[in-house]
């Protein structure tokens, strides 16, 4: 009778790791694809989610989208430079 219980659970425990293989090899669920019903002219790629209801209301202004002039732009990063310390404030001096 020991033998017969002994030839079974080496039978069993010869067949988990082939369970388990089966488990992990299994194809999982493809995430739901959803379309825009809408068309973007400038013909950029939507990322198209499900509504969170956790999710915050914003109201997007309908304003045009303009070019920035030419010489404004080097203007801009000449003023975002920060300006260096006074010569009293360098530490050890």
């Amino acid at each position: 009778m020991t033998f017969t219980i002994t030839r079974r659970l080496r039978a069993a425990a010869a067949l988990v790791p082939l369970a388990a293989l089966v488990a992990c090899n299994a194809e999982p669920e493809p995430e739901p694809q959803y379309e825009a019903d809408v068309e973007v002219p400038s013909g950029s790629e939507l990322i198209v989610t499900e509504q969170d209801p956790a999710a915050v209301d914003v109201e997007v202004p309908d304003s045009p989208m303009t070019p920035v002039p030419e010489g404004t732009a080097s203007d801009a990063e000449t003023a975002a430079e920060p300006a260096p310390p006074p010569a009293s404030a360098t530490p050890g001096m």
